[in-house]
């Protein structure tokens, strides 16, 4: 995690917005983006910092801003190309990365230096802290929470194996490593490693049993959904 966090205290801090204009046409904006709209509108985009001064200096007040970050050391991930599907409002950072048919669904937050395998569901609201690492054809339920290593930095990150499920609202914390085929109940809090094939569960997780056949059916991921 040094290297992200060397990242993080290095890079420029950034505020983007997107300004709307009217009346307002002969204020210059250098180093900024602008497109012209209907009816003597103009949209800049730009840093804060930059367009502020020269709407005061011209004294407008005929704006309107668009603003969804401040200081911010590390911009969102574009997601535009990924063989993934992404759906609205989950929130993943640049240095994230994403496998094959992977899914994230609303409301996820996959912070920085997290690894999410192919075919793997993050479920609505799950949060993947800095540096968690999920293997492939795993379920990540809704609410659940690896805990991430950015800050404090001295242990190791999570670590999924493939073909686990995680329920709903569990909390892994740092340095915990989940064995491949493992399922943790909903609600649990895993404060130490899970064997593979295994199934734990409370707070803090047990050991219940190893995986059986009927576990395993009921915990069948749904190929049509990636």
């Amino acid at each position: 995690m040094e290297n992200i966090i060397a990242r993080l205290v290095s890079a420029k801090r950034s505020t983007p917005v997107k300004v709307y204009l009217w009346n307002a046409q002969s204020a210059e904006f250098p180093g900024c983006r602008e497109f012209s709209g209907s009816n003597g509108c103009r949209m800049i985009f730009g840093e804060w910092d930059c367009i502020a001064p020269i709407l005061k200096e011209n004294r407008i007040t005929d704006y309107h801003v668009e603003c969804t970050c401040k200081n911010s050391a590390f911009p969102l991930l574009p997601i535009q190309s990924l063989n993934a599907r992404i759906e609205p409002g989950a929130i993943i950072r640049q240095g994230v990365t994403i496998g094959e048919n992977a899914v994230i669904m609303m409301g996820a937050v996959l912070n920085i230096g997290a690894s999410v395998g192919a075919r793997t569901m993050i479920d609505m609201n799950a949060v993947l802290g800095g540096g968690a690492i999920v293997g492939e054809d795993c379920h990540i339920g809704a609410g659940a929470v690896l805990a991430g290593v950015v800050e404090p930095a001295f242990k190791l990150p999570v670590t999924v194996g493939n073909r686990v499920l995680i329920g709903a609202n569990a909390v892994v914390l740092e340095g915990v490593q989940v064995g491949a085929d493992a399922v943790v109940a909903a609600g649990s809090v895993v404060t130490e490693n899970v064997a593979p094939n295994t199934v734990v569960g409370g707070c803090p997780a047990r050991f219940l049993k190893y995986k059986d056949e009927k576990t395993a059916g009921k915990t069948k991921l749904t190929d049509g959904l990636r």
